[in-house]
């Protein structure tokens, strides 16, 4: 059975940058669509980002865009996440999530799109 593994959270302060990391436990290719998201307490759970696996299309979230990028390792079997300019509304539970159809502009950000979800990461921001 495949397995996401996320790593990299951690605590940073206001400003700082973190590198989150998704790694297939099988093959990257498995899947065509894998997004990244995050859920803080009492929040719903939402879609920060999206990338299509094989492809160039990425897709990102109106609160994160042009501060996180999401990028493909074909050699290591993983998507990254990078945060930059971290602020404290950005601390949550980060979720990789993987899918076997194509990212698709308009339900990217939509749970139900995932069959296959990693156990999260947790990021935290202090001011």
């Amino acid at each position: 059975q495949v397995q996401l593994v996320e790593s990299g959270g951690t605590a940073v302060q206001a400003g700082g940058s973190l590198r989150l990391s998704c790694v297939v436990s099988g093959y990257l290719f498995s899947y065509t669509c894998m997004a990244w998201f995050r859920q803080a307490p009492g929040k719903e759970r939402e879609g920060v980002a999206a990338i299509y696996i094989g492809g160039t299309s990425t897709y990102y979230s109106d609160s994160v865009k042009g501060r996180f990028t999401i990028s493909q390792d074909d050699a290591n079997n993983a998507v990254y996440l990078q945060l930059n300019d971290l602020q404290p509304e950005a601390a949550a539970m980060y979720y990789c999530a993987a899918a076997r159809r194509q990212c698709r502009s308009t339900s990217w950000s939509w749970r139900d799109e995932y069959t296959d979800w990693g156990q999260g990461t947790q990021v935290t921001v202090s001011p």
